[in-house]
């Protein structure tokens, strides 16, 4: 789970260098299925933060 997080977060750096200077709407974030359950992130691009919103753990 934490290399999907570090994808995520390295996708989100290239695509917008400079956090503070974004001027357009931020991405809506999603939804990551992983081996035994999954998780929902959202990217806020002008505090330069990738938040888990949710973590879901299907085995017990």
């Amino acid at each position: 789970m934490a290399r999907k997080a570090e994808e995520l977060v390295r996708a989100a750096e290239a695509l917008h260098l400079h956090g503070p200077a974004h001027q357009q709407p931020g991405p809506k974030g999603g939804e990551v299925i992983v081996p035994g359950g999954m998780f929902r992130y959202q990217i806020i691009v002008r505090s330069e933060r990738l938040y888990v919103v949710q973590i879901t753990c299907l085995g017990f």
